[in-house]
């Protein structure tokens, strides 16, 4: 089965209708959304009303601390802009699609993977996977062969062997990296909505369970028109010039 694992899309419509229609061009079998689909971008009903669908479909969605803090109240510990972001959002949705955010599990699993947003330690504390000392406290938290997880915005791939310590592999897109059983993985596939690596192309991955293969993607989008709309909604400009670098 070819899994779609599709992290941050922040909703940011344009996005997300492109990495959909790549993944079904290659055959995605099975769709995981790994948290934080609202916040930041200016189509947050249309970005849930498409998931919701997938989810009819057989989808599996994880909360992000975006989505907690939109169906809630956000964090004291968030900044001044991303709280007026989601107070915006809050305003745009309505009570079934707020109750579909309260509703999603902070982790969920099948066939030996671990789907979360932030990590697979703490998954309700929102720490970010940096490197390979948070990449092994994440593995070792876990029996699961896969992690995957959201939260970082940046496409990564860490692997951990018999001792216990975990390496980071850089990944090329389009490649195919075969996932040897031998090790144990923990991959983020970068933020659909909005990426943070210079590139501002929209990030998924692909996972082949039969052939344990996973495969990168980086998917061009109309930046132009989400950032558009951000900046008509009165959103923080800067989110709108994000999209246009990838920073």
């Amino acid at each position: 089965m070819r899994i779609a694992l599709l992290a941050d899309v922040h909703a940011n419509r344009e996005a997300l209708s492109a990495c959909l229609a790549h993944a079904a061009r290659c055959g995605a079998e099975h769709y995981v959304f790994l948290g934080d689909l609202v916040g930041y971008g200016a189509d947050p009903e249309w970005v849930i009303d498409a998931i919701m669908e997938r989810v009819r479909q057989g989808a599996v969605v994880v909360l992000g601390n975006h989505d907690q803090a939109a169906a809630h109240e956000p964090a004291s510990g968030m900044r001044a802009e991303i709280r007026r972001v989601l107070a915006w959002t809050r305003a745009q949705l309505g009570p079934a699609r707020l109750e579909f955010l309260r509703d999603l599990p902070l982790t969920a699993e099948e066939g030996g993977r671990l789907y979360a947003h932030a990590n697979a330690y703490a998954p309700d504390r929102w720490g970010y996977v940096l490197g390979t000392v948070d990449a092994a406290r994440s593995l070792r938290a876990t029996r699961c062969a896969y992690t995957f997880c959201g939260h970082v915005h940046t496409p990564t791939l860490f692997h951990m062997g018999a001792d216990a310590r975990a390496s980071r592999f850089e990944p090329v897109p389009g490649t195919a990296i075969p996932l040897g059983k031998l090790r144990r993985w923990l991959i983020i596939p970068g933020s659909v909505g909005q990426p943070r690596d210079g590139i501002p192309a929209a990030c998924y991955a692909l996972f082949d369970d039969a052939a344990a293969t996973l495969t990168f993607f980086r998917v061009p989008y109309d930046i132009e028109s989400a950032a558009g709309k951000i900046r008509a909604a009165g959103l923080p400009p800067s989110l709108a010039t994000r999209l246009e670098t990838g920073l």
